[in-house]
């Protein structure tokens, strides 16, 4: 089982990851591999494109069919159509109120395992140290801000371990960020000076 420093450390990670990356964009991948999993809402998904490819073929018959030279033909495709559509709104309808369903679900149990669980913890383990001091190392207004507000003077306590987990990783991820900035412009100089000094060799 997970200490509470690695707990509180990839609970952090798990919210850092949520905020940067956009909680949309979250929903949306949980959707699509939702999707992939063999429930009535995929085959439902399924339907639906089938239906809109039947209805762009469909459109694409009836507009290549001339309504004064080819009436009949031309009305025979319009049914056809008219009646796709018909089926292709109705399973779009459905597939959008399951599709808000599962967001209202996905967003629930994402707060939960995120900011839920970090309140959960904090609250549940205010009094319990995460990791404690050597003795004599730090003065008493040291301790006692580390220990703030419940846990044992001495000890570093879980509001204030949560809040040293949040900064961490976002200067760690600013930092990670800054350095492959940098290697992706070197890379880029490097290859915009190879033809260069093609260049310069050929004359």
């Amino acid at each position: 089982m997970l200490s509470l420093v690695l707990t509180v450390f990839f609970v952090h990670i798990a919210i850092y990851l949520v905020n940067t990356i956009g909680a949309s964009t979250v929903d949306s991948l949980l959707w699509l591999l939702y999707l992939k999993l063999p429930t009535q809402t995929s085959r439902t998904a399924r339907k639906q494109q089938q239906l809109k490819r039947q209805v762009l073929e469909q459109k694409h018959e009836m507009n290549s069919t001339s309504s004064q030279d080819e009436f009949a033909k031309w009305a025979k495709a319009r049914r056809r159509h008219d009646k796709t559509m018909e089926e292709y709104e109705a399973l779009n309808k459905k597939l959008t109120s399951q599709k808000s369903s599962f967001d209202w679900t996905v967003k629930i149990a994402r707060w939960i395992c995120t900011n839920g669980l970090k309140i959960f913890l904090q609250f549940w383990y205010s009094k319990t140290p995460v990791f404690r001091l050597p003795e004599s190392w730090f003065p008493y207004y040291v301790e006692w801000i580390l220990s703030f507000p419940r846990a044992p003077l001495g000890s570093v306590s879980i509001q204030v371990w949560s809040n040293v987990c949040a900064t961490t990783i976002a200067l760690a991820a600013e930092i990670v960020g800054s350095l492959l900035v940098q290697v992706a412009g070197q890379k880029e100089g490097q290859k915009e000076a190879v033809p260069l000094g093609a260049e310069r060799k050929a004359q």
